[in-house]
């Protein structure tokens, strides 16, 4: 017997489908008229399809969370989880896709194939340097946003983090030295997004598994190009010497207290890996006194959750219609978040957390998930510069647009 609870997902008609009037208007000969009307305008679709608020969440399974390469069939589960945040977030209507290919290629051309369905595609859980290819050439390809939210979205939410940390011990971005663990997909773009905010090429050392990436290594990714320093060969620890932000997209375990020990005064520290993070967050505090920490995890504090991003980008991207999202776009969110932690905090999200008080400080430099301004100012703030780079197909008088917002998402405020 089918249980209809099955999954995180179902479909539910928005007309009634009770009467033969109401069968005539849902299916023939009602669907004629609409269908008529976009044949004759493309743009129609929006007014009268679901295609304005839907996502396509698209992945091959082949980099699902912490647990690799395991299929398609089985990243379905969490496929459906991100579709489900979509909706619950910024009201935004997900179908999860499920590709049965390793082919980027065949990836490309399936998700090509389906642009008339999706006001939007956000690419999920796809092996790196595959990744950049695949985003890359659908952006080329298509007339809607594509945004692949494991290289956009770490680096949407720890670039807020990021700006508010240094804030705090009164560091300079542009002097700070930069140590990356992970040369995937959300270390590239995590590391391109803070040279976006004001860090200097020169101060980013990346390392991947085998150590910093130096211009000696052979047959070195196109990817990791840009960051090959000409330096001699160091491991981790021998880089995070001196550093005063290390920012771990990798895995468990890979740095010790004692390394901790070795890194500037006041060390800002993103232990990202998730379940486990690179130093196990009470292991860290230990450490140094001076620590200014985030990690993936929900239970500590300064969580870096990429569900702070991928809901508004696409609110905001789908309300003027963007035919793209832009680092504009990025650079947007991840100054909203910024800021959003300077402001007071709602009593509904101190509520929502079990919190007396909660103000910008070393444990709050990221706001809440669940703080319901978020789809109101980085939706706002992504919509205003899509309109700025000229990627809007339709514009909206933001101060108008930000009540919409309040009004039909921000009900908890």
């Amino acid at each position: 017997m089918m249980n209809k609870n099955n999954g995180r997902l179902h479909v539910e008609s928005t007309q009634p489908c009770e009467t033969q009037a109401d069968l005539a208007m849902v299916y023939t000969p009602g669907v004629g008229k609409p269908a008529l009307a976009i044949a004759r305008d493309a743009a129609a679709a929006y007014r009268y399809t679901a295609k304005g608020n839907l996502v396509g969440v698209v992945s091959n399974g082949t980099a699902v969370l912490g647990l690799g390469d395991i299929g398609p069939l089985a990243a379905k589960p969490v496929m459906e989880g991100k579709a489900v945040l979509f909706k619950r977030f910024a009201g935004i209507d997900a179908f999860d896709l499920e590709l049965n290919t390793k082919d980027p290629d065949e990836f490309i051309r399936a998700v090509t194939l389906l642009e008339p369905t999706f006001g939007g595609i956000n690419l999920e859980d796809i092996a790196a340097p595959a990744c950049f290819y695949i985003e890359t050439e659908l952006q080329r390809r298509v007339t809607i946003p594509v945004f692949h939210d494991d290289q956009h979205g770490t680096a949407i939410i720890s670039g807020a983090a990021l700006l508010n940390a240094l804030e705090l011990v009164g560091k300079n971005i542009a002097h700070a030295k930069i140590v990356m663990s992970g040369a995937g997909a959300a270390g590239i773009r995590c590391a391109e997004h803070y040279i976006r905010l004001g860090a200097q090429p020169r101060n980013i050392y990346m390392c991947d598994s085998r150590g910093l990436i130096t211009t000696a290594r052979m047959q070195l990714d196109a990817s990791k190009k840009p960051f090959a320093r000409s330096l001699p060969p160091a491991d981790l620890s021998e880089t995070l010497n001196g550093a005063d932000v290390f920012v771990g997209v990798s895995v468990a375990n890979v740095v010790t207290p004692a390394m901790l020990k070795t890194m500037a005064n006041h060390p800002i520290v993103f232990a990202l890996a998730n379940p486990h993070p690179e130093i196990a967050y009470t292991l860290a505090k230990r450490a140094r006194r001076d620590i200014l920490l985030a990690t993936g995890r929900s239970d500590y504090p300064n969580q870096i959750n990429n569900v702070l991003g991928f809901p508004f980008v696409f609110r905001g991207a789908l309300d003027v219609r963007a035919q793209a999202i832009t680092p504009n776009m990025l650079m947007a969110a991840t100054r909203a978040l910024a800021n959003l932690a300077h402001q007071p905090v709602p009593r509904a999200v101190l509520k929502a957390y079990g919190l007396k008080q909660l103000k910008f400080g070393a444990d709050y430099i990221v706001p809440k998930p669940f703080d319901p301004r978020l789809v109101v100012e980085v939706s706002a703030s992504v919509a205003a510069a899509a309109m700025a780079d000229g990627v809007a197909t339709t514009r909206v008088a933001l101060s108008n647009y930000r009540k919409h917002l309040q009004r039909t998402y921000g009900h908890h405020l």
